[in-house]
């Protein structure tokens, strides 16, 4: 019995050596650059794998790779936004090495539509739905402009700010005012109304008219 294990297992070595010695006469290495078909740039980090077998490698960042193969492999190539391309190795070649430019073509991918809710139930969505605050539209906006302006211009005519004092506006209009004219005159001497003749016409016909006089 031991006799017949020992020529069973002697028979396989010699069949699985065989296999070998053959097996390495059919070795190729494979190498090559993989670029783009438009302008001929380099693919980097494209796969390649050796179909129905888990060998395979990955190309570097200037598109060149390199792998041992056998002869009548077939190699598939693919990369992300390209187009797989499948290449047979010759059975024909006289030598154990094969170099190839492999061009591969651009795919554009057509990804379905995604819909990303901010509500992660139908309870949340349909409070949120009923608090709603939505916003006023064209329409609603010109409304409210037109009133506040009917109310700055009533305010305009029957606002006197000598008896109720100035409002926010008012200050705010004084003191962009002063800056302007701070501005406008900057780097110069500002004029003095002490000697501008209209001022001092002004002057005496207001004293004239006795607007300086106390008033009961």
């Amino acid at each position: 019995m031991k006799v017949k294990l020992i020529i069973v297992i002697s028979l396989l070595l010699m069949v699985t050596s065989i296999k070998a010695q053959h097996n390495d006469g059919d070795l190729v290495q494979f190498s090559g650059v993989i670029v783009t078909a438009d302008s001929l740039r380099p693919v980097p980090f494209t796969h390649i794998l050796v179909e129905k077998t888990n060998r395979g490698t990955t190309s570097d960042y200037f598109g060149y790779f390199s792998i041992v193969v056998h002869k009548t492999d077939v190699i598939h190539f693919s990369a992300i936004g390209y187009k797989k391309v499948v290449f047979r190795i010759p059975d024909t070649l006289s030598v154990n090495r094969y170099s190839l430019i492999q061009v591969m073509t651009n795919d554009t991918i057509m990804l379905a539509e995604t819909v990303i809710y901010p509500w992660p139930t139908k309870q949340q969505f349909r409070e949120a739905f009923i608090k709603l605050d939505v916003p006023d539209d064209d329409l609603e906006t010109i409304r409210k402009n037109m009133a506040y302006m009917e109310v700055r211009d009533r305010r305009g005519k029957n606002y006197n700010p000598e008896l109720h004092g100035m409002d926010a506006a008012m200050n705010y209009r004084n003191y962009v005012d002063n800056y302007s004219s701070k501005m406008y005159y900057a780097g110069q001497a500002m004029p003095n109304n002490l000697l501008n003749p209209l001022a001092w016409a002004k002057f005496i016909q207001a004293w004239k008219r006795g607007d300086f006089k106390k008033k009961n």
